[in-house]
């Protein structure tokens, strides 16, 4: 993907699109990086507004800086930087447009910005001999317009248990136990009672059973 600046009878063409240039620019092909989405800007209006333009990770001592307008799809050539924060361009002594080197990119500051500066900001990125020029992705700024809102991000939730209602059951393991052997003990030494009674009565002789009956008769 290569873009050329091209030379004729009325003017200089960026693919076909009219340039508005003050003097001639660019001579060499264009590098463009492909696949790479336009950053939107939403500033107020009157507000101040920076555009940035990274050199890495080509080597850059030059940034062009360009506008499109959306309505004429006419280019506008806005002016040149260099390292030493050099300018030169037809909107160099406007006032309101800033150019400058800021660290590892180039950088635009749009000073009270108007409806009419609403536009796609790009920048060509060329070495001290222009030949090797890249193309860097532009940014629109929509002055004045409100961003769009974002649709609220869902999430499901994870259900939630309901808390039982229902009363625990008592157990009555305890309560059995407790009951249950002390009747079996006393069942046990009322069977022993008897048992012992019984063998006691069987063990006397017959006679001192009638007599013991006799006596128990008589009394």
């Amino acid at each position: 993907l290569s873009l050329y600046f091209q030379s004729a009878q009325n003017g200089i063409f960026l693919n076909g699109i009219p340039v508005t240039l003050s003097y001639p620019l660019l001579l060499g092909p264009i590098e463009a990086l492909p696949g790479k989405d336009f950053k939107v800007l939403y500033p107020p209006i009157n507000s101040n507004e920076a555009v940035d333009c990274q050199c890495e990770p080509s080597t850059c001592d030059y940034a062009f800086w360009f506008r499109t307008v959306p309505d004429s799809s006419k280019v506008e050539f806005l002016g040149r930087c260099n390292n030493a924060d050099r300018v030169s361009g037809p909107f160099k002594d406007k006032g309101r447009f800033k150019f400058s080197r800021k660290g590892l990119s180039f950088e635009l500051r749009i000073i009270n910005v108007t409806a009419e500066d609403a536009g796609i900001y790009s920048c060509v990125l060329s070495d001290k001999k222009l030949t090797i020029e890249t193309f860097r992705p532009g940014t629109l700024l929509l002055p004045g317009v409100t961003p769009p809102t974002l649709p609220p991000t869902t999430t499901t939730k994870k259900p939630v248990r309901s808390p039982c209602l229902c009363k625990k059951k008592t157990s009555n393991e305890g309560c059995d136990s407790q009951v249950l052997w002390p009747l079996v003990g006393v069942l046990a030494g009322l069977a022993l009672t008897i048992f012992c009674t019984l063998y006691y009565f069987s063990r006397l002789p017959k006679k001192c059973h009638h007599h013991f009956v006799k006596k128990r008769l008589m009394s």
